[in-house]
Formats: structure tokens, C-alpha cells, sequence
């Protein structure tokens, strides 16, 4: 019995052989997840490949037990195939380890090389197959896919989602709320100095749910791939929904703050961090109208396991760091709506809606935007801030995305501006922030809709 490979194939076996321990030959139930593989491992120094490799793609590893590898030719190309042999055999087994470790190597090159096409991709949207319908069928996503076309250009399809506030209770039915769900297709040159985007009007999805809170609901705030399923959370309800089709099945209850209270947690971001799902809100103390302290609810975050199990934890002094690092002290404020975690660079990113070292207020809270990009060590031990394009008073960041391919360098960003508690607008923008290049000015969506969550797809 015996199963053939092409050269590249066998390259991948040998690095996931090469990055498991103990070495062992294994296979994956579905080998078109094997690219994907290779592109969230070339993320991670070696020491953690083995780990990423055993949490992340367990479920999908099968033992290939007592084969061995002997090349080939065929049709003038390399073929490798594995046949069954004794595992009392030192010498067998010493040969195999020397041609795996060989095989990892030249593919640790390979993707090295400058303009290599098997681009690295942000961990938490890797191997994955999102299902959704529209029109009169199904489509298929694979995360994060990345089409280069001909003259060099980067290609991605991404997909953003709206909060409608109020607007969200469906016109007709008396107990359905409803938020949309829009495509585009994101250009970006080879150089990565230049972007556009492309919306596809045909392409909307409506999700429903009949759960509310107060008589509303599917206030979506965000975004995320996480452990292979689609989330969102709704910032009314505390509901994490999974979105299959055009429904959304609820997952996770939140309550606010340390989980000892009958509210609804506000999530407003959402990232993966080593395999976990973080959910935060504002992170600012909650106050009333006119700013005065209530409690500091919406500064607890919550950790979330691939098995559904949520932990309570106090970010009051991280959400305090991120604001003194700019020279504001209570009673001023930072709000958070959209915060990465990014696995290439061991950091936190923050994109803050609003800040003012002025007291919060209802009235002038809407005039109060940002442009402030926070980076903070994992600890917080260290926090640096920048500002990313021109000021605009009324916009304020509602969610982000790192671009697939950069290194975490060039970031899509989303911002919202509203008027009297009613969305006016959003916009799109997109930047490289090492080096301050905006590559996309900020270009508006779709009519007077407020959209809060992005991801590729």
C-alpha cells in the first residue's frame, strides 16, 4: 500500500512532521487545509509551531503509522511516496527524521523569499470554512483567501456588518430585529502603497434574531473567525451570535461587568489571543448623562474557550494605562470599540471612537472622534500611541481589521459618525502604520447606516 505526493506536498507533510512532538508522520482529514497550515505556521517562531500546530489543528490530524519515504521520478518531477516499514529499524527511522528536517529547511527558505506568494495570514482566521446564503444559493468562504492577480496586485473579499441602533426592529414583524451584512472586494497594488474597494450591492445578507433587551436587539457590534464559525456580538443583549446562513444562532450569554449582575455586557470588540476569544466593551466608566460615576462595568473583559466556558476579568488599570498614555485622567475618557490582538506582533492595538480629557457628556460626546492608533506590549507595560490621517470631530473608529499578507503592518479600519443619537455615516479607511502612508482616504458606505464589524472572507 503506498500514497504519492508531489514535491511540495511532501515538503508539507515533512513541516508538520518536523514541528511535532514527538516526530511522528501525520495527515489531515482535509488536505486542502494543508496551505493553509504552512501560511499560520510561517507566523510563529519554531519553539511555538508545534503547539499552534496540536491546538489548533488537532481535530484534524490522523496518524499515518509505520510509512516510509523514498523518491522518485515521474514525468521528469520529483514523487516521494511512503510505504509501511518497521519501526525496529534505527536506521529507517534516522533517514526519515534527516529528510523531514531537510524538507523543513527548504521550505523555511522558500518562504522567505521576497514576493513569495504563500503570504502569512492573521492566525485566528486560518483553515476555516465560513457557509453563508445569499440570492438562491450557498457560497463557500475560505478565511482570509488572498487572490494575487497579474500585475502584481493583492486581491480580498471582505465583509462588514451594521448596528442600527433603534433601527434594527424589523419595519413589519412584531417580533424580528435585523441587521445587514455587506461584501466588497479590497485591491490593494503591489507595492502595498495603494487600495481600493468595491462593493457588491447584490450581495447583502439580512440576519435575524427574536431575542431582545428592552425591546431591542442585533446591535452588532463586531466581527470574528473564531475556533472555525462566524461570530458577532450584540452590544444590547450580551448575546454572542453565530452566523450560519442568513440566522443567528445564539452561542454565549454575557453579563456585565464581573458577571455577578442581571445586565447584558456591552461587548463593542472582539479578537483571538492564543487560541481564546477576548470580548471587551467601552472601557470607560459607566456615568450618567452629564458624567456622573455609576460603575466600572463596561472595564471588565471576557475570556472566552473554544468550549464555550467565559471568564470574568478586570481590565480597569490596562483601560487606564491606555488613556494616561495620552494625557488623559479621570474625568476624562477613552472609548474602545475596535481592538486587535496580533499574533505576529506579540501586541495589543487600539483604535479608540472617542476620547477628551473633559467630562463625559451626552450632548457633546458625538463631537468628540479620534484618530489615535494605541500600541501596547502584552502586559501593558509599555503603551505608545500615534495619530493616523487628519482629525474629523464627528468620526470615530468602529472596528479593524490587519490586512491579510502585511505582517500586521496595514490595517482596514471603519469609522462611524452619528448625529443625536442617529448614524450619519461611515467610512472606510486604510493605512500602513509604520510608516504613516494612508493608502485609502476615508471613502463612505452604504447610505446612513452605522457598520461596526469587519472581517475577510
Amino acid at each position: 500500500m503506498e500514497q504519492v505526493f508531489s514535491s511540495n506536498s511532501s515538503i508539507w507533510y515533512g513541516l508538520i512532521v518536523a514541528t511535532l512532538e514527538p516526530v511522528r508522520i501525520v495527515r489531515l482529514r482535509r488536505p486542502e487545509l494543508l496551505p493553509h497550515l504552512i501560511r499560520s505556521l510561517a507566523e510563529l517562531p519554531f519553539e511555538r509551531r508545534a503547539e499552534h500546530v496540536s491546538r489548533r489543528f488537532a481535530f484534524e490530524l490522523q496518524e499515518v503509522p509505520n510509512w516510509n519515504l523514498s523518491k522518485g521520478k515521474e514525468s521528469g518531477r520529483d514523487v516521494f511516496r511512503f510505504d509501511r516499514f518497521s519501526t525496529g529499524s534505527s536506521l529507517t527511522v534516522a533517514v526519515l527524521i534527516t529528510v523531514l528536517c531537510a524538507a523543513f529547511i527548504a521550505l523555511t527558505k522558500n518562504m522567505q523569499k521576497p514576493g513569495c506568494y504563500r503570504r502569512p495570514y492573521n492566525t485566528s482566521q486560518l483553515g476555516f470554512i465560513i457557509r453563508l446564503e445569499f440570492g438562491n444559493g450557498f457560497s463557500d468562504f475560505f478565511i482570509g483567501r488572498e487572490v494575487l492577480l497579474a500585475d502584481g496586485s493583492h486581491q480580498f473579499r471582505i465583509m462588514v456588518v451594521t448596528d442600527l441602533d433603534k433601527s434594527s426592529k424589523h419595519p413589519t414583524e412584531e417580533n424580528l430585529w435585523q441587521s445587514f451584512i455587506e461584501f466588497g472586494v479590497l485591491t490593494v497594488n503591489k507595492e502595498y502603497t495603494k487600495a481600493s474597494l468595491q462593493w457588491n450591492v447584490n450581495e447583502q445578507i439580512s440576519i435575524y434574531s427574536t431575542i431582545a433587551g428592552g425591546g431591542r436587539s442585533m446591535e452588532l457590534s463586531d466581527l470574528v473567525i473564531f475556533d472555525g464559525n462566524l461570530l458577532s456580538v450584540d452590544d444590547r443583549t450580551g448575546i454572542i451570535y453565530r452566523i450560519e446562513k442568513n440566522l443567528a444562532y445564539p452561542w454565549i450569554y454575557l453579563s456585565d461587568g464581573d458577571g455577578n449582575t442581571t445586565k447584558g455586557f456591552k461587548g463593542e470588540w472582539m479578537t483571538v489571543k492564543d487560541g481564546n476569544l477576548y470580548i471587551g466593551g467601552l472601557g470607560k466608566e459607566w456615568t450618567t448623562a452629564k458624567g456622573v460615576f455609576v460603575n466600572e462595568n463596561p472595564m471588565w473583559i471576557k475570556f472566552v474557550t473554544p468550549e464555550g466556558s467565559v471568564e470574568h476579568i478586570s481590565w480597569v488599570e490596562e483601560y487606564k494605562k491606555l488613556r494616561s498614555a495620552v494625557g488623559i485622567e479621570w474625568p476624562g475618557y477613552m472609548i474602545h470599540e475596535s481592538v486587535q490582538w496580533s499574533e505576529i506582533k506579540r501586541k495589543w492595538f487600539f483604535l479608540p471612537r472617542r476620547a477628551s480629557k473633559l467630562a463625559y457628556t451626552e450632548a457633546e460626546d458625538e463631537e468628540r472622534g479620534t484618530n489615535y492608533l494605541l500600541i501596547a506590549s502584552e502586559d501593558f507595560s509599555n503603551i505608545r500611541y500615534q495619530q493616523i490621517g487628519p482629525i474629523s470631530s464627528g468620526r470615530g473608529f468602529s472596528a479593524f481589521q490587519f490586512v491579510p499578507g502585511t505582517n500586521d503592518r496595514v490595517i482596514v479600519a471603519l469609522k462611524s459618525e452619528e448625529k443625536d443619537g442617529l448614524p450619519v455615516a461611515s467610512y472606510v479607511t486604510i493605512f500602513n502604520y509604520e510608516t504613516n502612508h494612508i493608502l485609502l482616504e476615508e471613502m463612505p458606505l452604504f447610505g446612513k447606516f452605522k457598520y461596526e464589524g469587519i472581517a475577510f472572507v
